[in-house]
Protein backbone atom coordinates (compact mmCIF):
# COMPACT_ATOMS: atom_id res chain seq x y z
CA UNK A 1 0.00 0.00 0.00
CA UNK A 2 1.37 3.66 -0.98
CA UNK A 3 0.38 6.02 1.93
CA UNK A 4 -0.76 8.51 -1.11
CA UNK A 5 -3.27 5.82 -2.23
CA UNK A 6 -6.83 7.52 -0.88
CA UNK A 7 -8.77 5.47 -2.60
CA UNK A 8 -9.35 2.65 0.38
CA UNK A 9 -7.28 -0.07 -1.37
CA UNK A 10 -4.98 -1.96 0.40
CA UNK A 11 -2.63 -4.97 0.86
CA UNK A 12 -3.48 -7.37 4.03
CA UNK A 13 -0.48 -7.89 5.92
CA UNK A 14 0.18 -11.05 8.23
CA UNK A 15 -2.22 -11.11 11.32
CA UNK A 16 -4.72 -8.95 9.50
CA UNK A 17 -8.32 -9.92 10.82
CA UNK A 18 -11.26 -9.56 7.86
CA UNK A 19 -15.05 -7.51 8.41
CA UNK A 20 -16.79 -10.63 9.90
CA UNK A 21 -20.36 -10.46 8.96
CA UNK A 22 -21.71 -13.13 10.77
CA UNK A 23 -21.39 -12.42 14.66
CA UNK A 24 -23.56 -14.07 17.02
CA UNK A 25 -26.28 -12.92 19.38
CA UNK A 26 -25.35 -13.06 22.66
CA UNK A 27 -26.64 -14.90 25.39
CA UNK A 28 -27.55 -12.36 27.76
CA UNK A 29 -29.57 -9.38 27.57
CA UNK A 30 -27.75 -5.74 27.64
CA UNK A 31 -29.45 -3.34 29.79
CA UNK A 32 -32.14 -1.18 28.34
CA UNK A 33 -30.57 1.92 27.12
CA UNK A 34 -27.05 0.51 26.73
CA UNK A 35 -24.60 1.93 24.68
CA UNK A 36 -21.67 1.09 22.53
CA UNK A 37 -19.52 3.82 23.77
CA UNK A 38 -16.50 3.93 21.39
CA UNK A 39 -16.78 2.73 17.67
CA UNK A 40 -15.47 3.53 14.54
CA UNK A 41 -17.10 4.11 10.41
CA UNK A 42 -13.98 3.04 8.06
CA UNK A 43 -15.13 4.81 4.67
CA UNK A 44 -16.10 3.30 2.24
CA UNK A 45 -12.75 4.21 0.88
CA UNK A 46 -14.49 5.17 -2.54
CA UNK A 47 -16.85 7.27 -0.83
CA UNK A 48 -14.68 8.90 2.22
CA UNK A 49 -11.08 8.66 0.57
CA UNK A 50 -8.46 7.82 3.71
CA UNK A 51 -5.54 10.53 4.69
CA UNK A 52 -2.80 9.78 2.81
CA UNK A 53 -0.89 10.34 5.97
CA UNK A 54 -2.45 7.23 7.82
CA UNK A 55 -0.58 4.59 9.37
CA UNK A 56 -2.63 1.99 8.56
CA UNK A 57 -5.97 1.26 5.86
CA UNK A 58 -8.64 -0.95 7.28
CA UNK A 59 -10.60 -2.84 6.18
CA UNK A 60 -14.27 -0.26 4.73
CA UNK A 61 -16.86 -0.62 7.85
CA UNK A 62 -19.43 1.20 7.07
CA UNK A 63 -22.28 2.90 8.99
CA UNK A 64 -24.76 0.34 7.65
CA UNK A 65 -22.45 -2.45 8.93
CA UNK A 66 -22.31 -0.71 12.42
CA UNK A 67 -25.80 -0.09 13.15
CA UNK A 68 -26.84 -3.50 11.95
CA UNK A 69 -23.93 -4.64 14.26
CA UNK A 70 -25.22 -2.38 16.96
CA UNK A 71 -28.96 -3.55 16.47
CA UNK A 72 -27.61 -7.41 16.70
CA UNK A 73 -25.32 -6.74 20.30
CA UNK A 74 -28.68 -5.11 21.57
CA UNK A 75 -27.23 -1.72 22.14
CA UNK A 76 -29.45 0.94 21.53
CA UNK A 77 -27.16 4.08 20.84
CA UNK A 78 -23.42 4.41 19.32
CA UNK A 79 -20.74 6.63 20.27
CA UNK A 80 -18.89 7.19 16.83
CA UNK A 81 -14.98 8.08 17.64
CA UNK A 82 -13.41 9.69 14.61
CA UNK A 83 -10.81 7.46 12.99
CA UNK A 84 -7.40 8.50 12.62
CA UNK A 85 -7.14 6.52 8.98
CA UNK A 86 -9.45 9.60 7.94
CA UNK A 87 -7.02 12.61 9.30
CA UNK A 88 -8.97 15.87 9.91
CA UNK A 89 -11.88 14.86 7.35
CA UNK A 90 -14.79 14.37 9.43
CA UNK A 91 -17.33 13.07 6.47
CA UNK A 92 -17.59 9.64 6.96
CA UNK A 93 -18.29 10.13 10.75
CA UNK A 94 -21.18 13.16 9.99
CA UNK A 95 -22.36 10.83 7.44
CA UNK A 96 -22.71 8.18 9.99
CA UNK A 97 -23.95 10.71 12.69
CA UNK A 98 -26.30 12.19 9.80
CA UNK A 99 -27.82 8.60 9.25
CA UNK A 100 -28.26 7.12 12.45
CA UNK A 101 -31.78 8.55 13.15
CA UNK A 102 -30.55 10.38 16.69
CA UNK A 103 -29.63 7.26 17.99
CA UNK A 104 -25.87 8.34 18.04
CA UNK A 105 -23.47 10.92 18.93
CA UNK A 106 -19.58 11.71 17.37
CA UNK A 107 -16.24 12.42 18.93
CA UNK A 108 -14.11 13.96 16.52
Amino acid sequence: MAHGDTSGGFEKTPGWLDWYDGPSTPTFRVPEGAVDAHCHVFGPGEQFPYAPERKYTPCDASADQLFALRDQLGFDRNVIVQATCHGADNRALVDALRRSEGRARGVA
